[in-house]
């Protein structure tokens, strides 16, 4: 956590059960997303069978003063045997939207999707199957570590420029989506708190 002096802009307080702010896109089925307790966690849990639908909330985050972006998750499964390059493989366990210029139409616009992978390398990048605007981050791969709360920290003005070459406009939306409609196959996930603050 940033010291006492550094701002935090707060993006999503699942551990206190608060889901404000939050809307739902339907791409192809729903996943399910509702609070609930994980080992005596609250946390938003995404559970997902050949659906994907995400939840993005509306945001003004100018990354020159609160560039870091930290989240937790956790995954239960990490479904294997596709190839992510490919739009028949195209589905994740978890994944945290960043989405800039272009409000929320985040399959439109451009956006950096930090990922759980099934199977690249960690700190990997490709482009998104379905639009060369949004960029792939494998931020965690396999399932070593499936079953664990991990916390996350992104410095997201540095990654836009390493994959787009240039400086971002200010952050519109956060999404998060868990989605096995490509596939067809089953994935739970827990998300915990997001927030983005300064280095």
């Amino acid at each position: 956590m940033a010291n006492a002096d550094a701002e935090i802009v707060d993006i999503a307080r699942f551990s206190q059960g608060d889901m404000s702010g939050w809307q739902t896109k339907v791409f192809s089925g729903e996943t399910r997303y509702a609070i609930a307790i994980t080992g005596g966690r609250t946390a938003l849990h995404a559970n997902s069978t050949a659906a994907a639908s995400g939840l993005f909330r509306k945001v003004n985050i100018d990354l020159k003063k609160t560039p870091i972006l930290h989240w937790s998750w956790k995954v239960d499964n990490v479904p294997t045997g596709r190839d992510e390059h490919t739009r028949a493989g195209d589905d994740y366990t978890a994944r945290v939207y960043v989405v800039f210029s272009g409000g929320v139409a985040f399959w439109r616009t451009r956006a950096i999707n930090y990922a759980w992978s099934s199977n690249q390398p960690v700190d990997s990048h490709w482009r998104n199957a379905f639009t060369g605007n949004a960029r792939m981050i494998a931020v965690q791969s396999g399932s070593e570590r499936a079953g664990q709360w991990l916390e996350e920290r992104r410095d997201v003005l540095a990654d836009y420029r390493k994959l787009f070459g240039k400086d971002p406009s200010n952050v519109d939306a956060i999404a998060i989506m868990t989605d096995t409609d490509n596939t067809g196959a089953t994935a739970s996930a827990w998300y915990g708190d997001i927030w983005f603050d300064a280095k």
